[in-house]
C-alpha cells in the first residue's frame, strides 16, 4: 500500500502540471484579459483611472494619460488591445508592466509555477490583497455550505437508499424514485431561486434573509442568539443544496445494497435464522457501504468547491464560489491561477485520501495487486 501511495504522489506533479499548463493556454487565449479591462476603465472614467497604473512605474513617475488635445477616438498606432486607440505607447507598455505582460507568454508561465511550488500566489489584480489571503477569508462561508451539505445529504441519502432496496418494487420506492427523479434533473440553483420566490422575500413569505450569514451586529449576541442567527441564514442555501445533490447519492446505496443483498453469504446468513435486522445491518452495510464511505473525501471537495458557485452568487454569501466568479469576470488571474492551482492540488491528494479509506473499509482491497 505504501508503494502504491507514493506512486500516486508522484503521478501528483504531471497531472497537476498538465491541468495548469491547459489552463494558461485557454485564459491567456481568450479576449478581456486584464490589460484590456484597465484600458477600459481609463477611457471610460478618465484621467483619474489612471491613478492605478501609478504605483507600478519606476522611480515615482507619474502615470502618463492621453493628452487634454487628443480625443478619446483618436489612435496613436496600431494596438493589440481592444480600445486601446487614443492612448499613448507608453502608457500601454507601463500597464503591460504592472502585470507582468511585459515578458513573454512561456517566461510568465514559468515564473507563475515557480511561485506556486513556493506557495505563493502573489496579490489580486484588482483588490490589493494577496490571494491566499483572499482564500483565507472566504473560506468559512464555503466550508460551512460544504459541511452542513454533505452531511446532511449523507444522513438523508443513505437511510433513503437502504429502505428503497430492502422495499425494492413497492409503492413506496415508486414515489421516492419519483422524488430522486426530480431531484437529479433539477439544477440546484433553480431550487434557490424557488426558495427565495417562496420563501424569501421574493413574492409569497418573508421568512428568511437573502444575504450573508449572520445579521449586522451578530459580534454582540449571546451565544444561543448566534447559533439560531446562523442557522437561520444557511437554511436555505444549504437546503437548495442538499435537494440538488441527495438523488446521486440514493440511486447509489440503493444499487449497492440491492446488489449485496442478492449475494450468496446473505442467503446463508438467512437460512441460519438470523433476524433481517441483523442480516442487513450486520453483513450487508459494510459491503455496500463501501464505496460510498470511501467517495466521501472527494465528495466533500466537489460540493465545497463547485457544488456551492451558483449558490454563493444568488443568496450573495461572500465565498470562494463568489471569489472565483468575480475573479473570472475581472479577469483576476493571481486569484483564477492560485485558486486553480490549490484546489486541483487538494482534489488531487483527496483522491489518494479515498483511495486509502477503501483500504481501510475493508482491507481486502490490495491496490498494489489491483486485486479486490
Amino acid at each position: 500500500m505504501y508503494a502504491y501511495i507514493i506512486r500516486r504522489l508522484a503521478l501528483i506533479i504531471p497531472t497537476l502540471f498538465g491541468i495548469m499548463v491547459i489552463n494558461f493556454i485557454i485564459i491567456q487565449a481568450a479576449p478581456g484579459g486584464p490589460v484590456e479591462q484597465m484600458i477600459a476603465q481609463i477611457t471610460h472614467t478618465g484621467v483619474s483611472a489612471t491613478a492605478r497604473v501609478s504605483g507600478s512605474l519606476d522611480g515615482g513617475e507619474a502615470a502618463l494619460a492621453p493628452s487634454p488635445g487628443t480625443s478619446p477616438g483618436a489612435s496613436s498606432g496600431t494596438s493589440k488591445y481592444r480600445g486601446a486607440q487614443g492612448l499613448p505607447p507608453e502608457m500601454i507598455a507601463q500597464i503591460e508592466k504592472q502585470f507582468g505582460f511585459d515578458k513573454p507568454l512561456h517566461e510568465r508561465f514559468w515564473l507563475m509555477i515557480g511561485n506556486y511550488v513556493r506557495f505563493d500566489f502573489g496579490q489580486s489584480f484588482f483588490r490589493d490583497t494577496d490571494v491566499i489571503d483572499l482564500v483565507i477569508e472566504k473560506m468559512p462561508v464555503s466550508i460551512s455550505l460544504g459541511l452542513w451539505t454533505t452531511l446532511l445529504v449523507y444522513l438523508i441519502s443513505i437511510p433513503l437508499g437502504i429502505r428503497k432496496a430492502v422495499a425494492d418494487g413497492s409503492r413506496f420506492d415508486m414515489w421516492s424514485s419519483g422524488v430522486v427523479i426530480v431531484g437529479n434533473a433539477i439544477p440546484g440553483f433553480l431550487f434557490a431561486i424557488l426558495l427565495i420566490v417562496l420563501f424569501a422575500g421574493g413574492r409569497y413569505f418573508d421568512w428568511f434573509p437573502l444575504r450573508g450569514l449572520t445579521s449586522p451586529g451578530w459580534e454582540d449576541f449571546n451565544s444561543l442568539s448566534k447559533i439560531t442567527d446562523y442557522l437561520w441564514h444557511i437554511a436555505l442555501p444549504v437546503l437548495s443544496m442538499v435537494i440538488g445533490g441527495f438523488a446521486g447519492l440514493t440511486m447509489l446505496t440503493k444499487n449497492s445494497f440491492m446488489e449485496e443483498i442478492n449475494k450468496q453469504y446473505v442467503v446463508t446468513a438467512r437460512a441460519k435464522g438470523l433476524p433481517e435486522r441483523n442480516v442487513l445491518y450486520g453483513h450487508v452495510f459494510r459491503n455496500a457501504m463501501l464505496i460510498i464511505i470511501a467517495a466521501f473525501p472527494s465528495a466533500f471537495i466537489g460540493i465545497l468547491f463547485t457544488g456551492s458557485l451558483l449558490t454563493e452568487i444568488i443568496f450573495s454569501l461572500d465565498g470562494l464560489g463568489l471569489l472565483g466568479f468575480e475573479a473570472a469576470i475581472n479577469r483576476d488571474y493571481p486569484v483564477m491561477f492560485g485558486t486553480l492551482y490549490f484546489f486541483t492540488l487538494l482534489g488531487l491528494i483527496m483522491g489518494i485520501v479515498g483511495d486509502v479509506m477503501y483500504h481501510i473499509v475493508d482491507p481486502r482491497i490490495d491496490f498494489e495487486s489491483q486485486e479486490v
